[in-house]
């Protein structure tokens, strides 16, 4: 036989050869041949099924603070304030009367009358009387000048009770007791009754 023809016999048989072993070896394997890595991977799991993929924003980690405009977390239990009603203002009204003018007080009592009096009796002569605010034991001070009544001139205290002045001698003898109105005093000595009135 030639020489080349016996190398070209030699090559074909070696050929056979190794694709008889080759076959032999792979029998026993999934028929895969021909796919990648991956792809005989995915043939070997089944399938998951799949569901709708949703997203939300992660809470923040303990003992962060929440950002203000941040939604709360999907399923987390939110508390919601009950909504308070809006209460509108009223409207002003123009037509509003104004505040009463505080009524006109007549000065009465004790303090509307200390100072100086001028005291007329029935006779019509008159003298000067002062009504002092300093107390002299728990009545106050008072005096009396020029007066031609001899009562009348020994006063030295007076006191006001009951809407009523009255004038004291020494000893405590009331000379005096008259009544608070208007602008005057009006009453009568005590000791004879005679009328006895006061201005200012």
């Amino acid at each position: 036989m030639p020489r080349p023809l016996l190398s070209t016999v030699a090559v074909l048989a070696l050929t056979a050869g190794l694709g008889a072993c080759a076959s032999s070896r792979l029998e026993g394997q999934p028929r895969n041949r021909g796919l990648g890595p991956q792809a005989a991977l995915d043939m070997s799991v089944p399938a998951m099924p799949s569901a709708p993929i949703t997203s939300a924003p992660l809470a923040p980690p303990p003992g962060a603070a929440a950002a203000v405009d941040a939604p709360p977390p999907v399923g987390a239990d939110v508390a919601v304030a009950p909504a308070t009603p809006v209460i509108a203002p009223e409207p002003s009204v123009a037509s509003v009367a104004p505040p009463a003018p505080p009524p006109v007080v007549v000065a009465s009592g004790r303090s509307s009358v200390v100072g100086n009096w001028t005291a007329k009796d029935a006779t019509g002569a008159s003298c000067r009387v002062s009504l002092s605010s300093a107390p002299a034991l728990d009545l106050y001070k008072a005096s009396a000048a020029a007066c031609p009544n001899k009562d009348l001139s020994k006063v030295t205290a007076w006191d006001y009770r009951d809407g009523e002045v009255y004038l004291y001698q020494p000893g405590g003898t009331v000379t005096a007791r008259l009544r608070q109105g208007g602008g005057a005093l009006d009453g009568a000595l005590s000791k004879s009754g005679a009328s006895l009135a006061m201005v200012r």
